[in-house]
């Protein structure tokens, strides 16, 4: 048996976009993002969010697990994506990728770059 502690599972994601209206509709982006976290039997902590002029979009939404982070760039069809589940109770590896291939289904998604990393 394995005793070391490995606090979580970190997704980078870098995609590449077509529809710009998904890049700036953000109370799309939160009522997608509620949904799944609901499913995957995550809870919200709190959300801070701001749109920019032009379009774009930022939230984060701090879990008891920890966090999922967006930041949009429409007028380069772009948006980073930062997952990052922890719990010292269970293994939160599978939510992790789940919800980044959900994600980039709901962004029809190019994946520019995508890192994953052990904390």
């Amino acid at each position: 048996m394995n005793d070391k502690y490995t606090p979580g599972k970190h997704l980078l994601l870098t995609l590449q976009v077509e529809d710009v209206l998904l890049l700036t509709t953000l109370e799309s982006f939160l009522e997608f993002t509620n949904d799944q976290i609901k499913v995957n039997h995550l809870k919200i902590v709190g959300t801070s969010t701001h749109t920019f002029q032009g379009g774009g979009f930022t939230a984060a939404i701090c879990l008891m697990e920890s966090h999922i982070c967006i930041h949009t760039w429409p007028e380069f069809g772009q948006l980073t994506l930062d997952i990052y589940l922890c719990n010292y109770l269970k293994d939160n590896s599978d939510n992790v990728f789940r919800l980044g291939s959900l994600f980039k289904d709901y962004f029809n998604a190019i994946v520019i770059n995508e890192t994953v990393v052990d904390r």
